[in-house]
């Protein structure tokens, strides 16, 4: 069994996955409405509420496995990128539990861990394939060739999606986070009735959103507060079509460049309700093989980096504990 333990941003993580990718328990202590007063994430209230929930969230996790620390075969830890703080909480009791039980570390690339995030399950995504990540610190395109290693073909240059959507959400005066709310309240809008920007047109399969949030900024500010209230609902879905279009257009244009039949998507922008539909029609038209992960594994979760795990060749106790986060936090 290996024991995960994820704590990047603000989401308290472990999880319990078996050698064949098999996901006996998938715990995720959200620290949404701690953050939600300040409209985003504080790094210093989030580490120290990592510190007051890991050991509660690693026992459940053990317990909703029906295991015990006995059955531990090896720990997995997110080492990065990440918040520096937040992080260091994760690494320090993953070392801990491993040095304690002299057990196998091993400490996994978050971002790896959004792309193989559908290799868990009963019907697991095989290589060569295609993956699109977006979350809000990161979206890009990748070819995974191996299960150990992905190449990036392209990447946010300025803004990623997720942030997008929290910024937008700001801006439109929604609740954090940003991107279910602004999903929620684009079903009620027309997705027609403003144009915003897309981003970088042409051949490339680089993103930019910074250009998009500053144009949702200027149409709520010319509309005027009374008129941007009563039509904040056709604001939401025309801007949330424009990050949609953005990503369908590099995600085709990948597909079609490096002819893979293969598809994933990952991170947590791909919880939102148009892109999934979006890109099964996508994937559909192009006769290539979607994976669209559970909700449980589309934001920050440990069990994907339980599962990354199983891809890489784990450090022995005692050589892990001098490892570091700080190398791999921004």
């Amino acid at each position: 069994m290996i024991l995960g333990i994820e704590t990047s941003c603000d989401d308290t993580c472990a999880a319990v996955v078996t050698p064949d990718g098999g996901v006996r328990s998938n715990v995720v202590a959200s620290q949404g409405l701690l953050h939600e007063r300040y409209g985003g994430v504080v790094p210093e209230i989030a580490s120290r509420r990592h510190l007051e929930l890991m050991d509660a969230v690693i026992a459940d996790a053990l317990e909703r496995a029906g295991i015990s620390l006995v059955d531990v075969g090896m720990v997995a830890v997110t080492r990065g990128p990440g918040l520096i703080g937040a992080l260091l909480v994760g690494l320090s009791t993953a070392k801990a539990l491993a040095a304690a039980r002299s057990l196998p570390l091993a400490p996994v690339d978050h971002l790896h861990g959004h792309v193989v995030a559908s290799t868990l399950g009963e019907d697991p995504i095989e290589p060569p394939y295609l993956c699109l990540v977006a979350s809000g610190g990161h979206t890009f395109v990748a070819r995974v060739d191996t299960p150990s290693s992905h190449t990036v073909l392209g990447q946010t240059l300025d803004d990623a999606a997720g942030e997008a959507f929290d910024k937008g959400a700001r801006i439109l005066g929604l609740e954090y986070p940003g991107g279910p709310a602004i999903d929620r309240l684009a079903r009620e809008g027309d997705p027609q009735a403003f144009h915003f920007p897309r981003s970088l047109p042409g051949k490339a399969l680089d993103f930019s959103f910074s250009g998009l949030k500053t144009s949702l900024l200027y149409r709520v500010r010319d509309l005027g507060e009374r008129q941007a209230e009563r039509r904040r609902a056709d604001l939401a879905a025309s801007y949330q079509r424009a990050i949609v279009d953005a990503l369908a257009a590099r995600a085709r244009h990948a597909l079609e460049r490096e002819g893979v039949d293969r598809f994933a998507i990952g991170g947590g922008v791909a919880a939102n309700s148009e892109w999934r539909a979006r890109v099964r029609d996508l994937c559909a038209d192009l006769g290539v093989r979607i994976w669209v992960p559970e909700m449980s594994l589309c934001t920050d979760n440990a069990a994907m980096i339980a599962g990354a795990a199983r891809f890489q060749e784990p450090l022995e106790y005692p050589a892990y504990l001098d490892l570091d986060a700080s190398a791999r936090a921004a």
